[in-house]
């Protein structure tokens, strides 16, 4: 059987001192592909101060209130969420990719723990997976979850065929019930477009970690923090074209794909992480997302860690 590949929808700042970019800076790849100091935002991303699960919640008020607004359109392909349904088919080649990778590969029967569902683009996509039997996905925003449980009603597949496969939660990840065995985990937790949007990264990913069965997977897409991401993503996305709604994103939360590898390898608590993945991605007007070789040290990426056993293996 082929990889499962959705299809794509219809053709078609606190920082002040970054607006004192010249041309001549902005033109120099030595330059703007260089990752950001992480000490001028440690006070909001610091991976090192948190050892815990915490049962406080990462949510951020006001993300959710940017995307409730939002929450009409969103499964519109032309409108405010295009990139996102663009994007759908790539998050489904680098899943594809992360199993394949797996020793055994699961080939059946997976669980899928989707968080930050949104409206339900990524959701309702993995639900219509062959292999996978359940996707539990949860969204703090009861407007956006709303617009998720409607479209899903508009599928007979999971109002009468299979109603169990696909459940929406107005949750957040703190708010979910612990599992108490592997079979209660999950083979693949997602977070697509969502860690940039938490206020305490490390903490928010210290909850996700206990969902996860040996074997399965963490994965994610976000962006790097450099100058490169900061004048694709804030100057031209959301000034410029106006592909992405502005004040969506907030650049001093931009991770680098090196921070989150550096996180996960310090992590023992929950286990032992690595077989670590990462792919860029750059969106070409006119022609969609695009992998691109290198991506992942200066602009938008997908990145993914793989739980590989229940505690760490002996030194």
């Amino acid at each position: 059987m082929p990889p499962f590949r959705p299809p794509l929808p219809g053709r078609p700042n606190n920082n002040r001192t970054l607006l004192t970019l010249t041309p001549l800076n902005i033109l120099s790849r030595s330059y703007y592909h260089r990752a950001l100091p992480r000490q001028a935002i440690q006070h909001r991303f610091n991976f090192t101060t948190t050892t815990t699960r915490t049962t406080s919640s990462s949510v951020n008020p006001s993300e959710i209130s940017h995307f409730d607004a939002l929450a009409s359109e969103w499964w519109n392909p032309y409108g405010s969420s295009r990139l996102l349904h663009l994007m759908n088919p790539l998050r489904h080649d680098f899943i594809n990719a992360c199993l394949l990778s797996s020793q055994p590969s699961p080939s059946k029967n997976l669980r899928f723990l989707d968080i930050g569902c949104g409206g339900g683009i990524f959701a309702e996509s993995a639900a219509r997976r062959p292999e996978v039997i359940s996707v539990t996905a949860i969204d703090p925003s009861s407007e956006v979850l709303a617009v998720a449980k409607a479209h899903a009603r508009q599928d007979p597949l999971f109002t009468l065929q299979q109603p169990e496969k696909l459940e929406y939660l107005n949750k957040s990840i703190e708010e979910l019930e612990v599992p108490k065995s592997p079979e209660e985990q999950y083979d693949i937790l997602s977070l697509f477009e969502v860690i940039e949007h938490v206020d305490r990264p490390a903490t928010f990913l210290k909850s996700c970690m206990p969902f996860v069965k040996p074997g399965g997977w963490i994965v994610m897409s976000t962006m790097a923090r450099t100058w490169t991401s900061w004048f694709t993503t804030k100057v031209m996305a959301e000034d410029v074209l106006r592909i992405v709604p502005r004040g969506t994103h907030e650049w001093s939360k931009y991770i680098n794909e090196k921070e989150l590898r550096e996180f996960f390898e310090k992590q023992k608590q929950e286990g032992a992480w690595g077989s670590f993945r990462a792919m860029g991605v750059i969106y070409v007007p006119g022609f969609g997302w695009r992998e691109v070789e290198g991506g992942e040290r200066w602009g938008n990426y997908f990145f993914a860690a793989r739980k590989d056993s229940i505690s760490p293996p002996p030194s």
